[in-house]
C-alpha cells in the first residue's frame, strides 16, 4: 500500500519590511511521506521569504521536473523558480537559463556543497542563495504541528519567525 501525503494547515502573518508586503495567508501544504520536518520548514520559510500572491508549492519530491515553489505568470511562464536543500548545480543552471529568477534556500551541512557547486554557480546573475542558521531551522522544524501558525518578519534581508514556541532568529546568510 502506497503512503500518502500528510496535509498541514499553514497560517502566515507576513511582515516583509524590505518589500512593503503585509499579507495574511491561509493554505494547506502537503508533506510527502519521505519529506523530513526540516525540509517542510525550509519550504515554508522559502514561501515567506520570497512571497508573492502567485507563488505556489510545486510537487517537489513527487515530480523532479518541478521546484519546491514557483511563481508563474498568467500565461503559464515561470517567473521565479525556488529550490530548497542542496540541488545539483546543473539543475540551478538549467532553471536560470529558462526562468527569470531562481532562488535557493540552502540548508544542512553546506560547506561541501558550497565548495563543489558555488564556483560554477557564481556566473548565474539570476540566482540568489540564502541559508538559514541550521540550528534555528531544526528548532523551528521540531515544533511543527499539523496546524502551523507563523508570524514572519523580513527586515534588511534577515528573517524572524514567531510560532507557538516563541521567536526564532533564522540567522539568514546570503551565500550569493
Amino acid at each position: 500500500m502506497a503512503l500518502t501525503a500528510t496535509p498541514y494547515k499553514f497560517n502566515l502573518q507576513l511582515s516583509d519590511l524590505d518589500r512593503g508586503l503585509y499579507p495574511s495567508v491561509r493554505l494547506t501544504v502537503a508533506r510527502h511521506p519521505s519529506e523530513t520536518p526540516v525540509r517542510l520548514a525550509a519550504r515554508l520559510l522559502a514561501y515567506a521569504l520570497w512571497y508573492d500572491e502567485r507563488l505556489e508549492f510545486g510537487r517537489g519530491l513527487s515530480n523532479v521536473d518541478e521546484p519546491a515553489l514557483w511563481e508563474k505568470s498568467l500565461d503559464g511562464r515561470v517567473l521565479h523558480w525556488i529550490e530548497v536543500g542542496q540541488p545539483d548545480a546543473e539543475r540551478l543552471d538549467r532553471a536560470a537559463r529558462r526562468d527569470q529568477r531562481v532562488s535557493l534556500l540552502a540548508y544542512g551541512n553546506l560547506a561541501p556543497w558550497e565548495e563543489k557547486h558555488l564556483p560554477s554557480l557564481a556566473r548565474l546573475d539570476r540566482l540568489r542563495i540564502a541559508a538559514p542558521d541550521q540550528q534555528a531551522l531544526e528548532t523551528l522544524a521540531a515544533g511543527l504541528q499539523r496546524s502551523i501558525e507563523w508570524s514572519v518578519m523580513v527586515s534588511e534581508g534577515a528573517l524572524y519567525v514567531n510560532d507557538a514556541e516563541g521567536q526564532h532568529d533564522m540567522g539568514l546568510r546570503w551565500v550569493k
